[in-house]
């Protein structure tokens, strides 16, 4: 499939309420955009290659207010440690190990706190700043997204 053929997908995945696609073509070779917010992800066997897509129209003023009420709200002493890259959450170097941290630890900056396992890479996340484990946000091996919220810390 071409870089062409790609674009078109990109673009009609763009236009239209769908969240995935999905296509098999040539000899079981396949491609998948998956549409978020801001950006679609194109994964073409195994290789992942992002593509910004500009933002949709602003919502209106009542669908904002209550998309901001739905969220979450972090209280303002916790420090949120978010996912640096879309990938999948581990909380252990392995199955069979420990984990990194559990809620009520106290780390210090630069302490491991998990894995996100992104294209085969293992990658270590770090703690931003040192303080207590308040909550753990997302389950192993879940996948995440980029500046997704992982742990919630209390510096204090």
């Amino acid at each position: 499939m071409r870089a062409k053929e790609i674009r078109e997908l990109v673009k009609i995945a763009e236009e239209s309420n769908i969240g995935e696609l999905e296509v098999t073509y040539w000899w079981g070779r396949k491609i998948r955009i998956s549409k978020t917010a801001s950006s679609v992800a194109v994964a073409r066997s195994g290789a992942v290659e992002v593509v910004t897509v500009p933002a949709q129209a602003a919502p209106a003023a009542g669908a904002a207010e209550a998309e901001t009420a739905a969220a979450p709200a972090i209280p303002d002493k916790l420090v949120p440690v978010k996912a640096p890259m879309v990938g999948t959450f581990y909380r252990a170097p392995s199955p069979d190990a420990d984990p990194y941290v559990r809620e009520g630890d106290v780390v210090s900056q630069g302490q491991v706190l998990c894995i996100i396992e992104a294209m085969k890479l293992m990658n270590e996340i770090e703690a931003e700043v040192s303080g207590k484990i308040v909550k753990i946000m997302v389950e192993n091996a879940r996948p995440v997204e980029y500046n997704q919220v992982l742990f919630m810390v209390d510096p204090s």
